[in-house]
């Protein structure tokens, strides 16, 4: 647009289709991006930042064919009906004489002018307007319209609509608290993931009335990468000898210098749990070192990393904080965790150490695990953190760059970074000593090779 190769009120409705329906679309690195990361990277100017933000009629790019006005891209999908079946939004068109409900911008300001304390769920404990409760997932569009048209029609005052309100969000929060499942070092509530927007109000009605099982909830994938994660760099892969070994075995055999090993360990251990890639189990850091999948000399370093994920002491209140928080609070170096946060998105999503599970970036912003300085840095493989190593070419590079590079395994699932033996030296000397567990003879129950004598 700045260039001229589009029209600027042409580019302008673009812009604002793309922040109506998730952000603004980043086309190098292929994903969305919040309005304020988009701005830093200059993606579009000042001037551009006001018009989007606060639209004048000129701008209005947007035409509504029942009532021939000039609106945002939003307020036209806010006037669309969403079929039940496919979520598709589709816009009315209403025949000369027919019914044509929508919601009017003065009544929306009316209803967004009126506070509202609320006591649970999402928005516990803050003071949120009327309107944005019936725009959150609590609410369904349908019941949305319902209400407002009631409340048009003098059929529900306003303190019965605030009332109602309330009264939905108690019985969501109360019914859906009850359902748990597995998550990184706990149970998760069904409730906690409505909150996260990891399920939808018909996922989560349909969990309530038994048509949904949570067995089948934690197959879908939306919901899997969230509370296992897609999974981190697992082990090395010798592609020669078609032999998979532990990421510490192979800092034994002097296939990665110390440096690589233990940062893939240390990703490992912030994003959930130490792996043996040979018998696909997933072990915390305890459990790694007493099993000897690691050894002890690593203990404390892990332990440290593990944080990342069971949460950081706040050392005014002694309150479980994240990793992002903790970086805030200078209990980890700031350039230590930028790798482990980068780890984290590479392999599903920020973790929430108090509740248990990953949660979408949108999220994290809303509760402190991230800013918009460190998303740049972070959602930016080309000039953003490069703190991990390809062993085979010494390159610094991201973790997701790392992973993109490894070979996954046709039975487990698992990464594995694949070692060209043979082709290069040995990036360290040490005795080729058999881990603990791993000793002449040894044999490990689950294990698709043995071990290199």
């Amino acid at each position: 647009m700045n260039q001229g190769l589009i029209v600027k009120s042409h580019g302008i409705r673009l812009l604002e289709a793309q922040i109506a329906t998730g952000g603004i679309i980043d086309p190098v690195h292929s994903h969305r991006l919040p309005v304020e990361v988009a701005y830093k990277r200059g993606y579009f100017d000042e001037e551009m930042n006001q018009i989007l933000s606060d639209p004048s009629d000129d701008t209005k790019g947007f035409f509504d064919p029942n009532t021939h006005e000039n609106l945002t891209y939003m307020q036209l999908l806010e006037r669309c009906v969403q079929d039940s079946e496919t979520g598709l939004y589709m816009l009315q068109v209403v025949q000369e004489g027919g019914k044509y409900f929508y919601i009017d911008e003065l009544t929306k300001q009316v209803l967004h002018s009126k506070p509202l304390k609320v006591t649970v769920g999402k928005f516990k404990d803050q003071t949120v307007s009327v309107w944005e409760i019936l725009c959150s997932h609590y609410i369904s569009e349908q019941k949305r319209k319902e209400l407002v048209k009631q409340y048009k029609c003098k059929t529900l005052t306003l303190e019965n609509l605030i009332a109602l309100i309330l009264k939905t969000i108690e019985d969501t929060e109360q019914k859906a608290e009850a359902l748990k499942v597995k998550g990184l070092r706990g149970e998760v509530s069904v409730s906690e993931l409505f909150n996260s927007e990891i399920i939808d109000k018909k996922t989560l009605d349909q969990l309530q009335d038994g048509s949904l099982t949570l067995h089948s909830l934690t197959k879908k994938d939306m919901v899997k990468r969230y509370l296992d994660g897609t999974g981190c760099i697992a082990g090395v892969l010798l592609p020669s000898r078609k032999e998979t070994m532990s990421i510490y075995q192979a800092l034994k055999r002097g296939l990665l210098s110390e440096q690589c090993a233990l940062g893939l360990l240390e990703a490992q251990a912030a994003t959930g749990f130490l792996v043996d890639p040979l018998t696909n189990q997933k072990l915390s850091v305890d459990e790694a070192v007493s099993s000897g999948l690691v050894g002890s000399e690593l203990h404390e370093k892990l332990l440290s990393a593990e944080k990342a994920v069971t949460g950081y002491a706040d050392p005014q209140t002694g309150t479980k904080i994240s990793l992002f928080q903790a970086i805030m609070n200078k209990i980890i170096v700031k350039e230590h965790g930028i790798r482990l946060l980068e780890a984290q998105i590479a392999t599903g999503g920020i973790i929430d150490p108090v509740h248990s599970h990953r949660i979408p970036v949108e999220v994290a912003y809303r509760r402190g695990y991230l800013d918009g300085d460190t998303f740049l840095v972070l959602s930016d493989p080309d000039h953003g953190s490069k703190g991990f190593i390809d062993p085979n070419t010494n390159e610094k590079i991201s973790y997701s760059q790392l992973l993109e590079r490894c070979s996954k395994d046709r039975d487990t699932g698992l990464y594995l970074l694949k070692s060209c033996d043979g082709l290069h030296p040995p990036l360290h000397r040490t005795e080729d000593v058999p881990l603990p567990g791993h000793e002449e003879g040894a044999h490990r129950q689950g294990a698709r090779h043995p071990p290199a004598r």
